[in-house]
């Protein structure tokens, strides 16, 4: 296992605090979503922005107030408190890891944000995973810290269920048949499965954002249709390659620090990365086939930096994965207008 996880020696706090598993920052994801909303606005003739504009008309706000809304519905996916993690000991459950410096550290929910392209189908019946420790084909000194530290943790499924030593139960969030169970979407799920965190086969996010597109599709809300948009974690390397380390708090950092001085939102080049997805037809409801390309498409070109910090690099990357994302979120919005 993971060269037997790392030595304790290894103090959780230096080692967590100054990372982010998140994949693009939350500002990163907003922007996405913003620059988007700006590239439908300037091809007007092969996007749906007049439906987005008489969305915004009749909800009598602005485009650019929709254009927020939307963004701040992908920023806020990382907030999200779904998800409790319970120690193998004390059943105590808890939303994050209680070691480092608190808003530094990444939520359990982050971990349903990832599509492992370096494996195939998972547990679940899904044509790629998510996040499994036990099946990380690259990973690092974070991956085997949290291992190490969530050793035997499971996750949070409610009172009367899985406990730690002598049955104690601290559940505050039934994670199991709430957050797994939406994303699961008729696929194959046990407790077990969830029984130690090392082994845990969390749910990819192409599912996440299935979900959340199920829902804007029962009730359409620029919100719900904000959650899907954070599914433009498919673009990051880092959660196509599968590892919340190798650079991947540092590359997050780099993105949103050069994002607009490095032109990553060069809307000449989202119009060459539109030709890169399939659209999706008017009559399907399921957007997964979308997001999977998008996912293939970093895992194919970004894995450079997962061991590259050189700024040339990180540009070469960046120039492709953006534009990328910035394109899947258009193709996703051009299908979501008429459903309004």
């Amino acid at each position: 296992m993971k060269t037997k996880l790392i030595a304790l020696s290894l103090t959780a706090g230096t080692l967590f605090a100054s990372t982010q598993a998140h994949a693009w920052s939350q500002e990163t994801h907003k922007k996405i979503v913003l620059d988007a909303v700006r590239y439908m606005e300037a091809n007007p003739a092969t996007t749906q922005y007049s439906k987005l504009k008489q969305v915004a008309n009749t909800a009598g706000i602005s485009m650019a107030k929709l254009a927020d809304i939307l963004g701040q519905g992908a920023y806020d996916v990382d907030d999200f408190e779904d998800t409790y993690i319970c120690g193998a000991v004390s059943g105590d459950c808890q939303l994050a890891p209680v070691w480092g410096a608190g808003a530094s550290i990444v939520k359990y929910t982050s971990y349903w944000h990832f599509q492992n392209h370096t494996q195939g189908p998972d547990a679940h019946g899904n044509d790629f995973g998510g996040y499994n420790y036990d099946k990380l084909t690259v990973w690092g000194d974070i991956d085997n810290m949290a291992a190490t530290w969530l050793y035997g943790d499971h996750l949070d499924d409610g009172k009367g269920g899985m406990k730690g030593w002598f049955w104690s139960d601290n559940s505050k969030y039934n994670s199991y048949d709430i957050t797994e169970k939406n994303y699961r979407l008729g696929g194959y799920s046990t407790k077990s499965m969830y029984a130690d965190f090392e082994k845990m086969p969390f749910q990819p996010i192409d599912n996440l954002g299935q979900y959340w597109y199920s829902q804007f599709l029962a009730r359409p809300t620029a919100q719900t249709l904000g959650f899907v948009l954070h599914t433009t974690d498919l673009l990051q390397p880092h959660h196509t390659w599968t590892t919340s380390d190798l650079n991947h708090s540092g590359w997050e950092s780099w993105v949103r620090d050069y994002y607009d001085s490095e032109s990553l939102n060069d809307l000449n080049l989202v119009a060459e990365a539109m030709n890169d997805f399939t659209p999706l037809p008017a009559d399907v409801t399921d957007i997964r086939p979308l997001l999977t390309e998008g996912g293939s498409y970093s895992y194919a070109i970004g894995g450079m930096v997962l061991s590259s910090q050189d700024h040339n690099d990180r540009v070469q990357v960046a120039k492709e994965t953006i534009p990328h994302a910035i394109a899947m979120v258009v193709h996703i919005l051009n299908h979501a207008a008429n459903r309004f």
